[in-house]
């Protein structure tokens, strides 16, 4: 019995001393900051990764942002945690997204300061950026227009479908500078292009997104005009407004159809006010 007992000791001992060194790595993995976390992804050694349909999805819309100029080069890159939260994937998954754009050039870890856009060297471009020809006259605006009738109200029924927390909340915050700003009488275009893509960003979907990113200075032109528009004695400014707020509850409470549908109205309304409701003969 006493040697039986002994065996018994001598067989726990190992296992007992695996079970201490998993907590004492967790231990020192919670002294360290996510920046510090992200910085040694680059450096520590993974093996090798299958190309899981969420590490696709996660690396095509970030990679989206990158090749639009949603994030430029030498911007830093949201944490692992956020980026987790943003898409609804865990951090692994997020991780080897990462290392899929780090693998191919596009970003870069700096130890203890976190993930950053990579500048392409003098005179080469990382990646073709998708684009669209520059405005060049108020025709061109009016083609912009077409097209975002053509896209938004899609982008605004699939964000109806599709939202999660952290992208309803980046909505309601551009709906809320919109409103502060209708307040004391102001337009802020900026506001009003990020109500917009972040529709497209809930919408789930890195093609609405890159065209959004891509049309940036074209949908500038039309909203300055448009804000121009806005800003006279009558209610025109708070009635826009109140067209954003329509679309944002209605993509809240999951309503697709309607959500689309108050999208294309207030797009051809925008474009409306911008014509006077006369729009150009674009016949060849």
């Amino acid at each position: 019995m006493t040697q039986d007992h002994a065996e018994g000791d001598s067989a726990d001992a190992p296992n007992a001393k695996e079970a201490e060194g998993p907590r004492m790595t967790m231990d020192r993995t919670s002294d360290v900051s996510e920046d510090e976390r992200d910085g040694r992804a680059e450096d520590a050694p993974r093996p090798d990764r299958k190309r899981s349909p969420l590490v696709d999805q996660v690396y095509r819309r970030l990679l989206a942002e990158i090749t639009s100029g949603g994030v430029t080069p030498g911007q830093k890159l949201p944490g692992e945690l956020e980026l987790a939260g943003r898409y609804l994937v865990s951090r692994p998954i997020v991780r080897d997204a990462l290392q899929l754009l780090r693998d191919e050039g596009l970003i870069y870890s700096r130890r203890g300061s976190g993930t950053f856009v990579r500048s392409a060297p003098a005179g080469e471009s990382a990646l073709p950026t998708p684009g669209f020809a520059p405005v060049e006259s108020i025709a061109d605006i009016q083609r912009c227009y077409e097209f975002r009738i053509t896209l938004e109200p899609e982008s605004a029924y699939w964000a109806a479908r599709r939202w999660n927390e952290p992208v309803l909340a980046a909505i309601e915050t551009a709906l809320h500078e919109m409103r502060d700003a209708t307040r004391i009488h102001t337009h802020r275009e900026d506001a009003d292009f990020n109500f917009h893509c972040a529709i497209a960003e809930a919408s789930n979907n890195h093609y609405h997104v890159s065209s959004m990113n891509a049309l940036k200075e074209h949908i500038g032109a039309g909203m300055k005009i448009h804000g121009l528009s806005v800003m006279g004695p009558d209610t025109a400014l708070e009635g826009v407004f109140a067209e954003h707020t329509a679309i944002f509850e209605a993509i809240r409470h999951r309503d697709a159809d309607k959500a689309r549908m108050l999208m294309r109205l207030h797009l051809e309304g925008s474009r409306d006010r911008v014509f006077g409701g006369r729009t150009l003969d674009l016949s060849f």
